[in-house]
């Protein structure tokens, strides 16, 4: 496989947080058997051999020299995992062993050809996986401006202490003595096979991204954040269908994603579904209740797994839109405040503000925002 890989070359595409967006290349994917795994950090001195996955088929995707920082690292293992998660082919738990990274590094002065590598082996997060791009980065700076020169070698990443530390000398490719191994059959793929795996493929997080953008009208950020986990975008899809994508949008990454990190939940395990995020928006969108009780709303259905609509009933959190009753409300602030309203008659707009706040509060939250809103401007007209 080494010469003729499963998979040839490709590019993958990452956004970055300064806005712009990288090109990464795959060099090739091919199949291996997982031979076991090292594990360092159980014994001060010692090292562990974990057989349990020896055996286990994997993928292994070597990527092209294109990195050129942590971040741009991080990105790019966050866009294949998401790939592979769409395809179903990988649930990229890292810290499980389903996903592991190996990182080269090497520096060079602006203008210079890239520096000797040296390679850190098994890297089980991305938080890691930056940390040592970053430790490793300014070792091998140190050790050129030092009049040094820098070894090719693998090295292990020390988590505690944030170190990478010397495993081995770094192999040649001629090193490895790759041979046909007789117990392993060739395998070939015909067109007709890769065209109708190709036609079984999911729409993947780029074009999902670019459908946020153009059809449902998401500003590249959102659609960047809904697409990032196949489960998000799933979930996101349900509280949409049928409604006004933004406002779903909103809810999702707002005060859902806030209640799911409070708790340390992933999305797959929140205890509020789509339907039910859906159907508090329309209680919001039927003018049942408002936005700001729709946010207590939500908070006791986390808590409870009780839909919207019983929460309203049961707690009597219905919005009051009975425009009688809330000129009443309107009527005792005003006249209970005439020093407000002059001042508020003066050209100090702001203080309208103030009154809704007074309204608000009379009725535990529940009058109507807008009804509020036309009633003050109406009453307190100079």
């Amino acid at each position: 496989q080494y010469l003729q890989p499963i998979v040839g070359e490709g590019v993958v595409s990452v956004d970055l947080d300064d806005g712009h967006t990288a090109d990464i290349g795959i060099e090739r994917l091919h199949l291996e058997q997982d031979a076991g795994k090292l594990i360092h950090d159980q014994h001060p001195r010692k090292s562990h051999v974990d057989l349990n996955r020896s055996g286990v088929a994997l993928m292994e995707i070597v990527s092209k020299p294109d990195m050129r920082s942590a971040a741009e690292a991080g990105a790019y293992v966050r866009k294949v995992r998401a790939i592979l998660r769409y395809l179903g082919t990988c649930d990229g738990n890292m810290e499980q062993g389903s996903m592991r990274a190996d990182v080269n590094v090497s520096v060079r002065r602006p203008g210079a050809d890239l520096g000797t590598r040296a390679e850190i082996k098994n890297v089980n997060s991305i938080r890691f996986m930056q940390q040592a791009i970053a430790y490793e980065t300014t070792r091998q700076i140190d050790v050129i401006e030092s009049g040094g020169s820098v070894d090719q070698e693998t090295r292990q990443f020390d988590a505690p202490t944030g170190t990478t530390r010397p495993m081995r000398s770094k192999e040649e490719a001629h090193d490895y003595r790759y041979f046909p191994d007789p117990d392993l059959l060739p395998l070939e793929f015909s067109d007709e096979f890769v065209e109708k795996i190709r036609a079984t493929l999911p729409e993947l997080p780029d074009a999902k991204k670019r459908r946020y953008m153009d059809e449902l009208g998401l500003s590249t950020h959102d659609a960047g954040v809904l697409v990032s986990d196949r489960d998000i975008a799933l979930f996101f899809e349900g509280v949409a269908d049928g409604r006004d994508a933004k406002v779903a949008a909103n809810w999702v990454q707002g005060d859902l994603f806030a209640q799911l990190a409070n708790a340390e939940l992933e999305i797959a395990n929140s205890p509020i579904s789509a339907d039910q995020l859906g159907g508090l928006i329309d209680l919001i969108t039927d003018g049942t209740i408002s936005g700001k009780i729709a946010k207590d709303v939500l908070v006791l259905m986390f808590e409870s797994g009780k839909g919207a609509a019983a929460i309203v009933e049961e707690q009597g959190l219905k919005q009051v839109s009975d425009s009688g009753a809330i000129e009443g409300e309107v009527d005792k602030v005003i006249a209970a405040n005439p020093d407000k309203v002059a001042e508020f008659q003066s050209g100090k707009d702001k203080m309208l503000g103030w009154f809704v706040g007074q309204i608000m509060q009379a009725t535990k939250g529940k009058a109507n925002p807008q009804m509020v809103n036309q009633l003050l401007r109406d009453k307190l007209k100079p």
